[in-house]
């Protein structure tokens, strides 16, 4: 299996996935956390935050977060929860996925703790499998209760995407949905736009959304499809200029360069009794984006026509 461990200058050992186009992947035990993804070219396909902070507490800026119990904030916990700033193991044991041998793949596990369990009273084992092969990029996660009670949550995978330029994005596949407005106290709304672009600061969970999404890039002439399951809703988040310099572990010009649009289950949280198991799925690649009339053929992308 093409994996290896190095120790990068922050301390951090990373896990290095390869495949024979060339492409990369590098996970972090800390959080869980893929910090980078980089096509054949050697292209980084993820945004990392200029002032991200690699040590605990803090959560790592930047990648592909796990937000675990809960996205948001609500209650005690942490906004987004706490699976994004504890330190995950491998896992030995990732029944009933089958093995992973014949690919570049690595399997982890966060168990709870007795220090969780004092904010967050619930026995689990969260799973996630993280798979790369040419153009593609998957992630698995798995949330089994090892509790004797029922409990629910919510869950996203943030992705952190590197973008040229972020007022010539544009999302497709969203239209006509309703999504809940955070920045009006979770007001909700329907999509109005033949396409989601970028003037000021977006922060929006669209509900049952399907399972295809478009990032298209103008500039690099390059488009992310997003596929999700298990996760019907999709956080869209760029916090623009006046957010960005409220962000300490955000660069003040990194807004420009980034756009999250995450696979999530928040409307409707999951709920699972004792011994029961759920699981998500997601896939992120990329193809070259070819333009009429600078405008990308939404079908194609969305539906394969």
């Amino acid at each position: 299996m093409p994996l290896s461990i190095v120790h990068g200058g922050d301390g951090l050992p990373r896990i290095i996935l390869t495949e024979p186009t060339g492409s990369s992947v590098e996970v972090v035990l800390y959080g869980g956390q893929v910090v980078s993804w980089k096509n054949d070219k050697r292209e980084e396909l993820l945004f990392m935050s200029s002032k991200a902070i690699w040590k605990a507490p803090k959560a790592i800026r930047g990648g592909i977060p796990v937000c675990f119990p809960q996205f948001g904030k609500l209650g005690a916990l942490e906004q987004h929860g706490f699976a994004r700033n504890r330190l995950w193991s491998f896992d030995n044991d990732p029944s009933p996925l089958p093995p992973a041998n014949n690919q570049s793949s690595v399997d982890l596990i966060l168990k709870s703790t007795e220090e969780d369990l004092k904010i967050w009273p619930r026995s689990f084992e969260l799973r996630l499998r993280i798979s790369l092969s040419a153009g593609k990029l998957i992630l698995i996660p798995r949330v089994r209760n090892t509790d004797s009670k029922a409990f629910l949550f919510t869950f996203a995978l943030r992705n952190y995407l590197s973008v040229s330029d972020i007022s010539e994005v544009r999302v497709e596949g969203l239209e006509t949905l309703d999504y809940f407005e955070n920045q009006k106290q979770k007001e909700r709304f329907t999509e109005q736009a033949d396409a989601i672009t970028f003037d000021g600061e977006v922060d929006r969970i669209y509900l049952s959304t399907p399972t295809k999404i478009a990032i298209i890039d103008h500039e690099k002439k390059r488009t992310f499809v997003l596929r999700k399951d298990g996760m019907p809703d999709a956080v869209v988040w760029n916090p623009w200029d006046k957010n960005a310099k409220a962000i300490p572990d955000l660069g003040d010009e990194d807004y420009k360069s980034m756009l999250c649009v995450d696979s999530a289950a928040i409307e409707n949280p999951i709920v699972l009794k004792p011994f029961e198991e759920w699981k998500g799925h997601q896939e992120l690649s990329t193809v070259s984006s070819s333009y009429c009339s600078g405008q990308l053929d939404p079908l194609k992308v969305l539906y394969g026509f």
